[in-house]
């Protein structure tokens, strides 16, 4: 085997990526384009790389753990070099049964700490561009911080 396919290969055991950034990766470190495409797709025939998988894992972790929302993680992946019909498929497994309402309360939670309510129009601003960096609609945003300035639970 190359060398591209052994650093490709100890590049995934230390974490998953994707086609695209392994490619570059070995580009960067030097390797011949030809090299660099045999190791990919060695790599591919043996299941050690695979796009779905790890925009799987990207799309569960990124919900489960950091909370973020539908459009954020569909725009990393996409950064990720995962095509958008992969992309598409696993969002689709990650977020099917999620009710948006739920993580953008619990990110609203997250973000005022306990506070009861938003104090000044600027930290209402804050908060909106907040929840809309994490990746969730602006119906659902509005509707969850309307909902919350009028002391009404976002869940209901």
């Amino acid at each position: 085997m190359n060398d591209a396919y052994v650093q490709g290969l100890r590049m995934l055991a230390m974490r998953e990526l994707s086609v695209a950034q392994l490619r570059a990766r070995l580009l960067e470190r030097e390797h011949a384009v030809d090299d660099v495409e045999a190791a990919i797709q060695h790599l591919l025939s043996t299941g050690a790389l695979d796009d779905e998988r790890v925009a799987r894992a990207y799309a569960q972790t990124a919900v489960k753990v950091k909370g973020r929302g539908r459009l954020r993680v569909q725009r990393e992946l996409h950064e990720m070099g995962i095509t958008r019909d992969v992309a598409a498929a696993a969002l689709a497994e990650t977020y099917g049964e999620l009710d948006e309402r739920r993580l953008i309360a619990d990110a609203l939670k997250k973000k005022l700490r306990g506070k009861p309510r938003i104090d000044s129009p600027a930290e209402y601003a804050r908060v909106y561009q907040f929840l809309m960096r994490q990746g969730f609609s602006p119906a659902a945003v509005a509707d969850a911080l309307r909902a919350f300035r009028k002391g009404i639970d976002p869940l209901e």
